[in-house]
């Protein structure tokens, strides 16, 4: 670990962060580039919502089901792929060249409707041996692009940072990849925590559990989870060959609400099954752990969001975008800091939190380049080069 802690670097001096030109990255009226890009988006979202409803049970998450409305679910999908040719057609109106977009999301709504649409009839769905969740990532790509793109826009901290960025395609793609594999996560998760930790499981103890207040069981939950969240995610930095496989998430460079997609496959399959051993002990009823599976996702996204609200002293209870986003820096004295992911008062007692005043980052991603491509990316951890450096590399002046 980085001897470059925030009590040795009294004399650093912080910077603003400089946001490269993204003038044409941005959205405009009248240019066809918002109509544009709600036409594709909805069209491919309307696309894949009639493949759950025409294959449920392979594509469908089992634990998703029983808390689905069909009839609601289908008059949403009724007015999306309503609303994809609408905007389709005012892009074409409009004209240039954001026309190939609503082509695609006008092609991909039609190919819906030929399928059944929203008139396909729901019913009994029988179990499968595996399925895809590939109904999770489009709930979880639709409320989250709604509620954090309003957020960054209306919140942000960076206003001049255009909400297609810089690598937005490959932090997209990471979003898909591993939201397709949430049933796989929770299949091998399920078994790594019965396997290796059933032998601990207390049914007296999981049955007191249960007698505690509904906001003590989520505490419980928070509190135990990101205990052993901040041991594997200071492993990860510590440990030089297990860095490289968290380097992939650390080589973000513009931080948003796609951000904290970024992780290699090895990582998230370790989060998963590391997060679900104290929540597998504490046998919580139903109710904590929904509602702290909710809040785990909401705040996953959040902290890496482009948003800037501040909450006063509740930044010393729980992990804040600034917080996090020190994380990411490749500044020296916020390397190997600020681990936890709900709360920083592991990193209070375990002396790793930096969290200078009011200032931000200046600087993101690893000190490192890592390459730019999915697949490269998803190579880079194993294959051996010459002077290979650690998280605890000092970033050039």
């Amino acid at each position: 670990m980085s001897d470059n802690k925030p009590e040795a670097d009294t004399s650093y001096q912080y910077k603003q962060r400089e946001i490269p030109e993204m003038g044409h990255r941005g959205f405009k009226f009248g240019e066809g580039k918002i109509s544009g890009t709600l036409a594709c988006a909805l069209g491919v979202l309307s696309f894949l919502t009639v493949l759950c409803y025409k294959f449920p049970e392979y594509l469908t998450t089992p634990e998703l089901r029983e808390a689905y409305d069909p009839w609601i679910l289908q008059e949403v999908l009724k007015y999306g792929m309503w609303a994809s040719l609408a905007f389709a057609t005012l892009t074409f109106v409009i004209g240039g060249k954001y026309r190939r977009l609503a082509a695609i999301g006008a092609l991909m709504t039609v190919a819906g409707m030929a399928l059944g649409g929203y008139n396909i009839e729901t019913g009994y769905v029988g179990p499968s041996a595996i399925s895809f969740g590939l109904d999770w990532l489009v709930l979880a790509f639709l409320v989250s692009a709604i509620l954090f793109i309003f957020l960054e826009k209306v919140f942000p901290k960076y206003r001049e940072q255009a909400v297609l960025r810089p690598d937005w395609q490959l932090d997209s793609f990471y979003f898909a990849f591993n939201h397709l594999l949430v049933t796989v996560l929770l299949l091998v998760g399920n078994y790594f925590v019965a396997e290796y930790f059933g032998w601990a499981v207390s049914k007296s103890f999981q049955a007191w559990v249960q007698t505690l207040p509904l906001w003590a069981q989520v505490v419980g939950l928070l509190l135990c989870a990101d205990f052993v969240l901040y041991w594997s995610h200071r492993t990860f930095h510590e440990h030089p060959k297990l860095w490289k496989i968290h380097a992939v998430h650390h080589s973000v460079e513009h931080m948003d609400w796609m951000a904290g997609s970024r992780n290699h496959v090895v990582q998230t399959f370790v989060d998963r099954c590391m997060a679900m051993v104290p929540l597998y002990l504490l046998g919580t009823s139903k109710e904590a752990l929904d509602i702290y599976v909710a809040f785990a996702a909401f705040q996953a996204v959040y902290v890496h969001a482009n948003v800037h609200i501040p909450v006063g002293p509740l930044k010393y209870i729980l992990c804040t975008p600034q917080y996090h986003h020190w994380h990411h820096s490749s500044e020296t004295p916020a390397i190997d800091t600020n681990y936890a992911v709900h709360t920083p008062i592991y990193d209070m007692l375990f002396g790793t939190y930096h969290m200078p005043g009011k200032h931000w980052p200046a600087h993101y991603g690893t000190v490192k380049p890592l390459p730019k491509t999915f697949l490269k990316q998803l190579a880079y951890p194993f294959k051996a080069e010459a002077g290979d450096d650690p998280a605890v590399d000092v970033p050039p002046s």
